[in-house]
């Protein structure tokens, strides 16, 4: 913020915060505005004001903006106002859709360059493929234009039904054609990979809960169960949340009828339950649920329930600590605010959301920090609980309360897995051109399986990309072995999507082991 507008923005907040009673009418979960209200005429003339008189050159709708996200921040640090500009993305990464042409992209040496085409998307039909550079759009150049990754989107999205002409440049064949592409729905998939562990434990990985999420979940859980699933791991790591109804339908698959899966409560102390039904498809098998410190909200919800109805494990560190419920109001611009509503309880009566001040808190986001400074990432004895937050499950397992949830089995940190931001990107770069470079021979010969089992047995690939780095770096072995891995899963990424790179990174990781453990023990 320029400092030399702070009196600006200060007396836009007060001014709003004279009016957040008016603004928000919690009865109907809508924005409304008294058009003849003193405040509204308030606000009319202090902008008049500022456009007329203001000593410099104002964007008054900018001033407006930052008075309504101070404020909106003011009040927890969930709350939160989306401006217009951001309002689409956002609505699409929670509807788990949107229209456009369905690739997954790179900016590569100042060209788009194709990754990988989306399931269902246009371009599969189209004839679009991993590799290919688009060199324009509608006649506009997009090669050499030093575009980044932001500004294509809106060269390739747009309306339902509409068309876009593509110039594509193929390396594989040396050509360059023009494609039609008539834009339409694309799916951002929720779960990111589901597969059998081993014969009998199958594996689902959940990206968010929007709302597509429980339909893929529902069909993955059905699909795994024809391959002879008998127990679950759900893998909730990283995932931050989403929709409160969809955390509860996915829980509802695991308990008995008429158990409580959460509630909540509003401002009135009015409390709204979510029980579970008789619907659940897998009620019987071992389940296992892997959280860590960024499993926030509805991830929160789908473990806390579990833990408090005594089903399932929970493995991993614990989470994120949300328990605030929000409510997207549209703000009759383009833009709007997501309010909280609500909090939510899990079913023994515990409220996770971790502390919080009102007037905005800086140390709330620095949480993690401070869980590494505790030494909490790597031992749960670190892990700080109040014994008034105490809680006990009908089979007698105590739960706390106060900020997250604390796993059952705890596993932490993999200190040995970290690989510098440098062999980050590069490992990146490289393996994106050895596959752009050998796609149609190494498309041809492997499998996913067969990659997974057999790929650079002979480290021939390895050495490949050590000797583009020979003048920069002397790994150690044991960063050596790191190295290895990653490489492959990145080359995995790259012909075979999340379902390869996952498949390799998952042969050492330690919750997984840490389940394959357990799991052993109950037979």
């Amino acid at each position: 913020m320029n400092k030399n507008n702070f009196p600006i923005y200060l007396s836009l907040a007060v001014v709003f915060g004279i009016l957040i009673g008016v603004f928000f009418n919690g009865g109907n979960n809508r924005l409304s505005m008294n058009s003849n209200s003193k405040n509204e005429a308030k606000i009319r003339r202090l902008m008049d004001y500022i456009d007329l008189n203001y000593v410099d050159s104002v964007n008054t709708d900018n001033l407006l903006d930052g008075a309504i996200s101070q404020m909106v921040g003011k009040l927890d640090p969930h709350s939160v106002y989306i401006p217009k500009e951001n309002l689409q993305a956002v609505q699409e990464s929670m509807q788990g859709k949107f229209v456009g042409i369905g690739v997954q992209f790179r900016i590569i040496n100042d060209s788009i360059t194709v990754i990988q085409t989306i399931k269902g998307g246009p371009s599969i039909e189209a004839g679009i493929k991993a590799g290919d550079r688009i060199i324009a759009a509608n006649k506009d150049t997009l090669s050499g234009k030093n575009l980044n990754n932001n500004d294509v989107p809106k060269y390739l999205k747009g309306q339902t039904d509409t068309d876009v002409n593509l110039q594509v440049y193929r390396k594989s064949n040396d050509s360059l054609f023009n494609i039609n592409i008539t834009r339409g729905d694309v799916n951002i998939k929720s779960v990111d990979l589901s597969y059998m562990i081993n014969e009998r434990i199958g594996y689902i990985k959940l990206d968010r809960f929007a709302r597509n999420t429980y339909r893929e979940f529902k069909s993955a859980l059905t699909e795994l169960t024809k391959q002879g699933m008998e127990n679950l791991v759900l893998d909730l790591r990283g995932n931050g949340g989403g929709f409160v109804d969809i955390a509860t339908s996915i829980v509802d698959e695991f308990l008995e009828e008429d158990q409580l899966i959460v509630f909540t409560k509003n401002n009135k102390g009015a409390i709204d339950e979510s029980f579970a039904t008789k619907r659940g498809a897998f009620k019987n098998g071992e389940l296992y649920v892997l959280v860590d410190e960024s499993s926030a909200s509805a991830s929160e919800i789908v473990a806390g329930a579990l833990q408090d109805n005594d089903k399932g494990t929970i493995v991993g560190r614990r989470t994120f600590g949300k328990g605030l419920v929000q409510i997207e109001m549209d703000l009759g611009d383009g833009s709007a605010v997501r309010l909280t509503t609500a909090r939510y309880y899990t079913p023994t009566g515990r409220s996770i959301q971790k502390p919080y001040t009102k007037n905005g808190d800086s140390n709330y986001r620095k949480d993690y920090q401070k869980r590494i400074q505790s030494g909490e990432l790597l031992s749960k004895d670190s892990i700080q609980v109040a014994d008034s937050l105490r809680y006990v499950t009908p089979k007698g397992k105590v739960v706390y309360g106060g900020g997250g949830i604390i796993p059952d089995v705890f596993v932490g940190i993999d200190t040995t897995a970290y690989l510098s931001n440098f062999y980050f990107r590069s490992i990146n770069n490289f393996s994106f051109d050895y596959v752009d470079e050998n796609r149609k021979e190494i498309t041809k010969k492997w499998t996913l399986e067969t990659f997974i089992e057999d790929f650079d047995k002979d480290e021939k690939v390895l050495d490949e990309y050590f000797s583009k780095i020979k003048e920069i770096s002397k790994p150690s072995f044991t960063t050596r072995e790191k190295i290895r891995k990653y490489l492959k899963a990145s080359i995995a990424n790259d012909l075979f999507g999340d379902v390869g790179f996952y498949r390799i990174i998952h042969q050492d990781d330690k919750m997984l082991q840490k389940v394959l453990e357990l799991d052993s023990n109950l037979e």
